[in-house]
């Protein structure tokens, strides 16, 4: 059988046995980077050879590690069908192995408390003002918090058990893994601002008994609205923007930063192994630990020379 052939019959199977959002992935990394190489080949006489020079080609192309990650899962799932069709005695995939990793200097760009509140100041719509609110001291994925309602705020606790495809047909799914749902505590002044939402929603739609997205009301934030009001008021405050999800990074790294145990913030993330989490988000406390002996240097020299500073002051300034 064709490779072309082969996978047609694969893309049913997949699709009932992935979400959504992970069947898209399969198919785009499908279309777009495996299918094109080995369209026209015989399914039965592929070789760890042709897999081989598949993997060059995709290596000279200088994708992320993450990326070529995706690629050789999608490919190995794949593999793994045509052995139970007994297309295949042997994943040929697995037996070349991943991808090489590649360094990569992994940065990104949170919000300080201040900075926050700089950034949330010049926020001037208050159902976007408490989507950035809740991403930031919660720190959820975006997609939990726009698929969110009121029907799963229960006294203090917030249930995630949902998510939302951000792009294309917006519907809502399960959550990303098992660990992902989780119940959140949520302190009075939150829950009073949510309450003001749900106000706003009755007052504005009617329906009081209707279940609202808590950020939207009829339906979900847009995730294109979403960006438009971050970039704007980014530019009101003349602050550096930041990616959406760059919010739930600074929540982690604030929650590192004030000494909260890596398991827990692991937990309250979402995250179905801490390892994900230290791998992911320690890297910028890392470096703020390296700063240090500079900044304790440089209060050393000021407390050394602290008597002639002043002296300098003194005469420069005052006398």
């Amino acid at each position: 059988m064709l490779f072309e052939d082969v996978f047609e019959e694969y893309k049913i199977y997949a699709k009932n046995r992935h979400k959504k959002q992970g069947f898209d992935t399969i198919h785009k990394n499908f279309t777009n980077h495996i299918l094109p190489f080995f369209k026209g080949k015989n399914i039965n006489e592929l070789t760890t050879v042709d897999v081989i020079n598949w993997q060059n080609e995709i290596i000279n192309k200088n994708y992320s590690n993450s990326f070529n990650n995706s690629l050789y899962c999608s490919f190995s799932s794949f593999i793994e069908y045509c052995k139970i069709l007994k297309l295949l005695q042997d994943n040929i995939v697995r037996q070349v192995g991943n991808f090489p990793k590649k360094y990569e200097k992994k940065e990104y760009y949170v919000y300080s408390i201040r900075e926050f509140k700089i950034f949330i100041k010049n926020v001037d719509n208050n159902i976007y003002k408490q989507y950035f609110k809740f991403m930031y001291y919660y720190g959820t994925r975006p997609s939990e918090a726009i698929a969110l309602r009121f029907s799963d705020l229960e006294g203090t606790l917030l249930h995630i058990r949902h998510n939302m495809h951000r792009r294309g047909k917006r519907c809502l799914d399960t959550p990303k893994n098992a660990s992902s749902i989780r119940d959140i505590d949520i302190n009075l002044k939150t829950r009073l601002n949510l309450f003001i939402l749900k106000c706003y929603y009755v007052k504005k739609f009617g329906y009081s008994d209707r279940d609202y997205f808590i950020f939207g009301g009829t339906k979900p934030l847009a995730t294109t609205s979403i960006d438009r009001y971050k970039h704007k008021a980014c530019l009101k405050a003349n602050i550096k923007e930041i990616k959406t999800h760059a919010f739930r990074h600074s929540y982690a790294t604030r929650m590192i930063h004030k000494g909260v145990p890596i398991d827990k913030v692991s937990r309250d993330m979402g995250h179905s192994k801490v390892s994900t989490t230290v791998d992911v988000y320690l890297h910028n406390e890392k470096r703020a630990i390296r700063s240090i002996p500079t900044r304790l240097k440089f209060l050393n020299t000021i407390h050394k020379n602290f008597k002639n500073i002043s002296q300098y002051i003194i005469t420069r300034f005052i006398v």
